[in-house]
């Protein structure tokens, strides 16, 4: 039925709570927590990965990559977040 290994599973949740964590203190918020960091890492990732797609970007490939594409997309998510929500 699943598609996703453990340790493929493992590696989107370090990826994202480490893109997750470093766009907390780049928009110097006042962090949402593991479980916070790791969902607006993993959405991040889906929202940088789009963004760069729309601009036909490519970060590169890998760990590294990965954790770029994700902190773009987290970024753009918590700034989204602060213009709604009013902070």
């Amino acid at each position: 039925m699943g598609g996703y290994s453990l340790q493929a599973l493992a590696i989107i949740v370090l990826v994202g709570g480490i893109a997750g964590w470093l766009a907390g203190l780049l928009m110097k918020g006042r962090g949402l927590g593991v479980l916070g960091n790791i969902v607006i890492g993993v959405l991040g990732a889906f929202v940088g990965g789009w963004l760069l797609g729309l601009v036909g970007v490519s970060i590169g490939g890998g760990l590294l990559g990965a954790v770029l594409t994700a902190l773009l997309g987290a970024v753009v998510l918590l700034a989204l977040i602060r213009i709604v929500v009013g902070r």
